[in-house]
């Protein structure tokens, strides 16, 4: 079989496997010079995300107390009407600390909605709430207890009870009824004692 020059000077008859052989042979010595990369383990990034502190036993005592004392004298509750304020301050906190809270000055770190809520599911969800907002080092939240406009003319069912349930927490400094733009009496603004 004779071969010709085409016009590029490629011999006429060549077979395409005999440049897809050569193709294959650069490719295999390029492929030698290659080393895979050092996996190091070491520098990667840790994903895995921290454990969070355990409770201490005093905190897990302190809110078996609290539930007991609060279901033992749940009957024994201020009559609070729905357009009633509500306001505490624990002694030794400073006037201007509790104005400033009834001004709404301080920011607001944490919101819990007890709308829908029974009283014993409220009274956990509240104490867990609590206890969460204390480990992020928030110092000021809302708590929504409603009005009880829903309560079928026998008055607010929650708002008495979160008034005193909070009063019962020794972590509480002070709280009191939210700006109308916040909820006004059916909210409360509650500033909490730093874990630290």
């Amino acid at each position: 079989m004779s071969q010709h020059k085409d016009s590029r000077g490629d011999l006429k008859g060549n077979t395409k496997q005999d440049s897809k052989s050569e193709d294959d042979l650069r490719f295999a010595d390029l492929l030698d010079s290659v080393k895979p990369l050092h996996r190091d383990h070491h520098n990667r990034a840790d994903i895995k995300a921290p454990k969070p502190d355990p409770i201490p036993n005093e905190t897990l005592k302190d809110e078996e107390r609290v539930l007991v004392e609060s279901l033992e004298v749940s009957l024994e509750v201020e009559d609070i009407q729905p357009g009633d304020s509500l306001s505490f301050c624990r002694s030794g906190i400073q006037k201007s600390i509790f104005k400033k809270l009834k001004k709404g000055q301080y920011k607001v770190g944490a919101e819990l909605d007890l709308h829908g809520h029974t009283r014993p599911e409220a009274q956990v969800t509240l104490a867990k709430f609590i206890q969460l907002a204390r480990e992020d080092d928030i110092r000021c939240v809302r708590i929504i207890h409603g009005k009880g406009y829903g309560s079928n003319n026998q008055g607010p069912k929650l708002k008495p009870m979160v008034n005193k349930w909070l009063q019962q927490r020794n972590e509480i400094l002070a709280f009191c009824s939210a700006r109308p733009s916040d909820g006004g009496t059916g909210a409360v603004y509650v500033l909490l004692k730093s874990l630290r």
